[in-house]
């Protein structure tokens, strides 16, 4: 293999190619849901959050260096001021290297940018929607709206947009909530995958909210048939089809069933902090490199930094939930997006 054909690929020491790159764009959200992030969050000064260039140059390294999607998240994306300049930049590199630009959002300024996204050359979105209980909503979110979510992704279907909701699963509530969740997506032709909660956080009782996806898909099987199905949409869900509505059902399980094996992925958070790893705490600092003096004259050193850090990418994260222990990351869902 030549030494531009090594650059093109990145791969860690287990043989995993890495393909897709998930972006922090802010560490800030209009909503503050109760597994994310604290209710009195402190945010990061804005001296210390990259630019908007300063994300397009690193995805155009990476988009150099073999990536093939990017995932922009927050936080809340939308909440970043005049983030719709950074989705038109990184939209110039759709079929020059990069395959697809896409985002993850809770829906409340959906309605605002759809058509703008399409025009920047998006063309799916994940929506995050645990319930469709207007005061369980606001329970989740602490004060959010769910009808601006509902408009939010009446626009971005109108728009040409294809929607996939997320919806974090637990204990409780949710569990009498999710054939309405499953009704309600697919009779609007969306997916909707489940997504175990994850032990990230300080202070958050997991052992109490915590829902193995295994135990709701045995559940789910006495009421639906589900048809499991290869497809696959870049990322961990593995998908079933749901007989009676025709509708794709995904599971992200990353504690009942370890996915790592698989893992394509690295996180860029909003400081410049890479993460080939959401369930480690080692992160490499890609913004001192960019903002050094010689950077913007050669990104070899860039190049060099990403291939390090992701040669040391962890075989598998270290989460466990059981009983009475459980085992996680201070680091709020909120810095990496999920």
């Amino acid at each position: 293999m030549s030494e531009s054909d090594n650059k093109s690929t990145l791969a860690d020491s287990f043989g995993r190619k890495v393909t897709y790159l998930r972006v922090s764009v802010t560490d800030r959200c209009d909503l503050r849901c109760t597994y994310c992030m604290s209710e009195d969050m402190t945010f990061l000064p804005r001296n210390e959050v990259l630019s908007l260039e300063e994300i397009e140059r690193l995805c155009q390294v990476f988009v150099g260096m073999g990536v093939r999607k990017i995932r922009l998240t927050g936080g809340e994306p939308l909440v970043r001021r005049n983030v719709m300049e950074l989705f038109d930049g990184l939209g110039t590199m759709l079929g020059n290297g990069l395959d697809e630009l896409t985002l993850t959002t809770n829906g409340t300024l959906l309605s605002r940018h759809a058509r703008d996204l399409v025009s920047a050359g998006v063309r799916r979105v994940n929506v995050s929607l645990d319930t469709l209980d207007a005061g369980r909503y606001r329970g989740i979110t602490r004060f959010g709206s769910i009808h601006n979510v509902l408009a939010g992704v009446d626009a971005a279907l109108t728009a040409g947009l294809k929607v996939k909701l997320n919806a974090v699963a637990s204990r409780g509530a949710f569990e009498s909530e999710v054939d309405d969740l499953i009704r309600f997506a697919h009779g609007q032709g969306m997916d909707l995958t489940l997504i175990e909660e994850m032990p990230l956080g300080f202070g958050l009782a997991r052992t109490e909210t915590h829902l193995p996806l295994s135990k709701l898909r045995a559940d789910l099987e006495g009421r639906w048939k589900l048809i499991p199905v290869p497809d696959s949409t870049g990322g961990p869900a593995r998908y079933v089809r749901v007989a009676e509505t025709g509708g794709r059902l995904g599971f992200i399980t990353p504690m009942s069933c370890n996915f790592c094996s698989a893992c394509n992925r690295v996180r860029l958070d909003c400081t410049g902090r890479l993460f080939t790893c959401m369930g480690q705490e080692g992160s490499v600092d890609l913004r001192t490199v960019l903002r050094g003096e010689d950077s913007a004259k050669n990104t070899t050193l860039l190049e060099n930094t990403i291939h390090g850090a992701i040669e040391r990418k962890p075989e598998g994260h270290g989460f466990s939930i059981g009983r009475n222990h459980v085992s996680g990351i201070d680091r709020t869902m909120s810095v990496l997006g999920g």
